[in-house]
């Protein structure tokens, strides 16, 4: 089964995923806070995140912003060559 089927968000308005706007405060941070509350109650969190990290996609997914996941993204390349380098 695909887990966007028995993603929670399925039933919200597509829009609160896609905040206009700062992400860290104002409105956009308002609506950021209420999708990753949907988000932070959904069995399939994880999944959606796996899929965003590999995806160049805009909005809240797994829970993370596009700059959370990049920050992230750059993490794991920096980490995967600190052990390459220890190799």
């Amino acid at each position: 089964m695909n887990w966007r089927v028995r993603a929670l968000c399925r039933g919200d308005d597509p829009e609160m995923f896609f905040p206009i706007g700062n992400t860290t405060r104002g409105p956009g941070l308002k609506q950021t806070e209420a999708a990753k509350a949907v988000c932070g109650r959904c069995p399939v969190v994880r999944q959606c995140l796996d899929w965003a990290m590999e995806s160049p996609v805009e909005g809240i997914w797994g829970g993370t912003t596009e700059s959370e996941r990049r920050a992230a993204r750059r993490r794991l390349v920096r980490e995967s060559l600190t052990d390459t380098a220890h190799v």
